[in-house]
């Protein structure tokens, strides 16, 4: 597969690593669909960069699948799907006003795990769908794990779950679509500076990225971005998870 040529989804595009992946796979001569929450921040970036845009909530069936047929109707086709939607509150298992809420846990798992399913399976039948290329492929799924789903921290236990979960459904996923010559790849990123680090003290920033091994910073969306655009490049990519983290190892 080639960037020029991709029909692309990306959901959480309106900010952080689905905003860095939309640009550059925009600069590359993609066509883009970006899916949010945000409807104002993601109609705004739709119209900077040429991409389409559907307000969409990953949880919701009937949103994703509206959201999908609207992309293929934009792009005239589908063939690669990004999921950078996510949320990462911390609450410990049993903190010092209690337990953890089950309602927080569950709001995590339904958005970081299961919205990342939702889309992905109905993707997954639109791209089915499509002609091959000319190497017989039809598309690509690239989910966004994290490192915490190997070393979660305190604090991280939805979080680290949700992760985990795309890790663990990365494999079984790949085999599930082969048949459709549908690749399944997993990003596990380390601390990038999102929106969500930024608005940290440069203190607390500063001390996150003494921890990365090398080099001694944090990731740079465009990063996660660039990675992405290589697997939708590499078709012998297939079933596994890549971890971009400077060789992070959390303790």
């Amino acid at each position: 597969m080639q960037l020029t040529a991709t029909k692309a989804i990306i959901t959480g595009g309106a900010s952080g690593l689905g905003e860095a992946t939309a640009r550059h796979f925009r600069a590359e001569g993609a066509s883009v669909t970006l899916l949010d929450r945000d409807a104002s921040r993601g109609a705004a970036l739709a119209d900077e960069i040429g991409a389409h845009f559907c307000e969409t909530d990953v949880t919701d069936e009937a949103s994703v699948a509206a959201a999908i047929d609207s992309a293929v109707a934009a792009m005239n086709g589908l063939t690669c799907a990004v999921n950078c939607a996510g949320i990462a509150p911390p609450a410990k298992t049993l903190g010092r006003e209690g337990p953890h809420p089950l309602s927080l846990y569950q709001s995590v798992i339904d958005i970081n795990l299961v919205g990342s399913f939702n889309v992905a399976r109905l993707a997954a039948a639109a791209m089915a769908k499509a002609q091959p290329d000319e190497n017989g492929m039809r598309g690509v799924i690239i989910n966004t794990a994290s490192i915490a789903g190997f070393e979660g921290q305190k604090g991280q236990v939805a979080y680290a779950s949700s992760k985990g979960g795309i890790l663990g459904m990365t494999l079984p996923m790949a085999r599930d679509l082969s048949r459709d010559n549908i690749r399944v790849m997993a990003i596990a990123p380390g601390i990038f500076a999102t929106p969500m680090l930024k608005g940290l003290p440069q203190e607390v920033q500063d001390a996150l990225a003494k921890d990365v091994t090398c080099p001694q910073r944090l990731g740079d969306p465009a990063e996660y971005a660039k990675l992405a655009g290589f697997i939708v490049q590499s078709d012998y990519l297939n079933g596994t998870s890549i971890r971009i983290d400077g060789a992070l190892r959390m303790q």
